[in-house]
Order: structure tokens, then sequence, then C-alpha cells
């Protein structure tokens, strides 16, 4: 697996190239036969898509950036992963409900989305869209969680790096993503929408380490991506010395 960090590519999807390079985009509706109606009302929400520099190039659902078909052709979207620490300095997970349509009952972190292609979540330099995925990530963790706003507040995330990664969910569904790494520490009282999570579970560096070897537990690909990689680090840092690790420039490639 390459953890190195670049902020070159060799042939980057351009605004102006996107519909040549996609001129087949599969809308059909059959992907979703089957699956839960408040699921599938949510693929259609705008998606951010970007070039592998993270520079918006346009939107598009989110069912169309998540289609196998869609992204074997380089279809790149825009998503955050929220780290959510209490007082005692254990990360809270969730395990993905059986409703999901992508990675259904994994094992993730906190809290894992999408901004939204409005105003108050985009944003084509690097602090106009960090401040856009803190927005998006208030939004999700009220969604998902029941964590409201007030809890979480703007100013207490931190930005980390970002990660670009892609992985198959099944034959039909998958990710491809340049993902934003938030920390917060935050005391939070949970409301779990059970549409969205079915578990959670806060855990110490060792517990997770330990439920890693467990063969019965399946955990998200960028999760497993991020712990193998810098997770442990940062969090032994949480109390001191995270400052390092905030605000990194470039993008970290995972493919």
């Amino acid at each position: 697996m390459s953890t190195t960090t670049t902020e070159t590519v060799a042939q980057p999807i351009t605004a102006e190239t996107m519909l040549r390079l996609f001129p087949d985009i599969d809308t059909s509706g059959e992907a979703l036969e089957g699956h839960d109606e408040e699921q599938i009302r949510l693929m259609d929400e705008v998606c951010i898509v970007t070039d592998e520099n993270d520079l918006p190039i346009g939107t598009a659902s989110k069912k169309l950036c998540h289609l196998m078909t869609n992204i074997d052709k380089g279809l790149l979207h825009r998503a955050f992963s929220v780290f959510l620490f209490n007082d005692k300095n254990e990360l809270l997970l969730q395990q993905r409900a059986s409703e999901k349509i992508t990675f259904p009952d994994m094992w993730t972190n906190t809290c894992c989305s999408h901004p939204l292609g409005v105003p108050t979540e985009t944003g084509s330099n690097l602090p106009d869209s960090v401040a856009g995925v803190k927005n998006a990530a208030r939004r999700k963790l009220d969604h998902e969680l029941g964590i409201k706003p007030e809890q979480v507040p703007f100013e207490d995330f931190r930005f980390l790096t970002r990660i670009h990664y892609k992985a198959p969910s099944d034959g039909k569904w998958g990710e491809h993503e340049i993902d934003y790494i938030l920390f917060i520490k935050a005391n939070v009282d949970l409301n779990v929408n059970e549409n969205e999570v079915q578990a959670t579970q806060y855990v110490t560096p060792d517990e997770l380490k330990k439920q890693f070897q467990d063969p019965t537990l399946k955990f998200t690909p960028w999760f497993k991506l991020i712990c193998e990689s810098m997770l442990f680090e940062w969090w032994a840092s949480l109390e001191s010395g995270l400052e390092k690790y905030e605000n990194e420039q470039s993008i970290r490639r995972m493919l």
C-alpha cells in the first residue's frame, strides 16, 4: 500500500473534459431495486465532483458517484471522515445500518459522508473547502447520530489531511473519494438514526487493535486505510502535539 503524498497527476479530469470523459454516465434505476426507500432518496443528494487535485469540476448525484461503472472511468468526489473522541480520549465508532446501500453492517469511524454541492459546504481552495466539510460534518453528525450542532462547535473541528482512495463495496457500488480527515474532542449525547446506524461504541487504541484481529468484525476500507497508516500516531498526539499534523496541504494517495 502506498501512503506517499503528491500534488501532481498525469491526466487530470477538468470541467471542460468531464462530459467527454463521462458521455454515458449510468443513470439507470436498476441499481437501486430492492433497497431501502430512505436510502434510495438520499442517493439523489448532490455531491461535489473534483479532479485529482481536489478542484471542483461539477456536481453529480450520490448515486452516480458511487456506481462502479462510473468510478472505473475516474469519477471522483469529495468526502469527509469525522473522528470524535470523548474526554477519556476514546474514539466513537459506529456500525453502519443494514439498510445502507454501500458497505452495510460494517464498523467505521464516527461519521463518514459527503459535503453537498451547496454554497455552505463547497469550496475551490483549501480553507474554503475545509470550512465546507466542517459544516457538512455538523449536519451529518446530527442526521446519523443525533449529535446536536451546539455539542460539536465549528471551531472545535481540527482538519488534518486529505486522502485519495478507491474501494469497491460489491460488484455494483463503491467509493472513489478525496476524503477530508477531521478530529474533534467532545462529550456528546447520542440519539441514533437506526436507518443509518445500528450500533455505536467507544474504544481505546488497544481495544480497536484487538477488534481488527477479530475475523467476525468487518470494517470499512477507508477506516482500515487510515488506521493502518496514521490514526494511532495522530491519536497518541491528541492531548499534545496534534498541531504538527494539522492542515496538511498535499493529498495522501492511497490507491
